[in-house]
């Protein structure tokens, strides 16, 4: 026979049921765009990753060749990230967009053929991808970061490559410390 007790918890167990069915339901949902690397921050401090160092002060021979001061202007010392990148990949060093290097660049490059929709190709392929990886139920509930363990297997072994490298003959430089985990 049944108590007063059994009947008056029945409800509360439908709702919770539904509740949790709808819960599961909407972190099983496909529609939105997987995010696999999720990080919040708890306040509203300076992002560190905004300042940007400026090239080292070097002390000019002839103080006379040096351009006029344009306030608000480039500065000798300003970080020129293009133009580094250019000189970096083989191109003429101080070489920008306004003077041609980056069309230099980019024929260079492209010399054995490219694809027109290629970012539109690579973004359909990723999204998918990080679909199929997008953690488990509760990794997506509790906002656990799942970048990591989605692309662990595309991620380049840098000590291994390096070995591969040294022992063909190529000469290389040192790679930084191999990290061990704690034990």
């Amino acid at each position: 026979m049944m108590g007063t007790a059994d009947i008056s918890l029945r409800p509360a167990l439908r709702r919770a049921a539904v509740i949790l069915t709808l819960v599961a339901l909407a972190a099983c949902s496909r529609d939105v765009e997987p995010e696999l690397m999720r990080l919040t921050s708890g306040n509203d401090g300076p992002d560190e990753f905004a300042i940007v160092p400026g090239k080292p002060l070097v002390q000019p021979e002839d103080y006379t060749a040096l351009p006029p001061p344009t306030p608000g202007g480039a500065n000798l010392a300003d970080a020129t990230p293009e133009s580094d990148a250019i000189a970096a990949l083989g191109g003429r060093p101080g070489a920008t967009a306004s003077t041609g290097g980056e069309a230099a660049l980019v024929r260079h490059t492209g010399r054995f053929g490219t694809s027109p929709t290629i970012r539109d190709d690579l973004a359909a392929a990723d999204l998918e991808y990080r679909r199929r990886n997008n953690g488990r139920l509760l990794d997506r509930v509790f906002n656990r970061t799942v970048y990591f363990d989605a692309y662990e297997d595309l991620e380049l072994n840098q000590h291994g490559e390096l070995e591969r490298f040294r022992n063909a003959g190529v000469r290389t430089p040192s790679a930084p410390p191999e990290f061990v985990p704690d034990e």
